[in-house]
């Protein structure tokens, strides 16, 4: 079962959709109060993929030289009933994505 950090800007009620997964938020780790880098570095010993919607992480962070893979949902709102949207490409990406690799959920506007 694969290993998922849902960062602090995803709601907290996605994880019900994904029982597939093993999920735990940024807050349950008491991580909230770490930047991006740190963050990262922590959360590579214990899971497999970061979930997340910020987009700048990719810019300010050379994601490949991390032992987990990224997955950035680019979404104009991040409401659960958006994200249900693109729920089953949410599920494949974490599914397939490798380490250190960065892929995108792109949910129209």
């Amino acid at each position: 079962m694969k290993r998922v950090l849902f960062d602090e800007n995803l709601p907290r009620l996605l994880r019900r959709r994904l029982p597939e997964f093993e999920i735990r938020t940024v807050q349950e780790e008491g991580w909230g109060s770490f930047k991006n880098g740190e963050l990262l570095r922590r959360a590579e010993s214990r899971f497999d993929v970061l979930l997340t919607a910020d987009r700048r992480m990719q810019y300010q962070q050379t994601l490949t030289s991390y032992t987990i893979g990224v997955v950035v949902i680019v979404t104009p709102r991040l409401q659960l009933p958006v994200l249900e949207r693109a729920l089953e490409e949410i599920r494949s990406t974490l599914s397939d994505i490798g380490d250190g690799e960065i892929k995108h959920v792109v949910i129209p506007w």
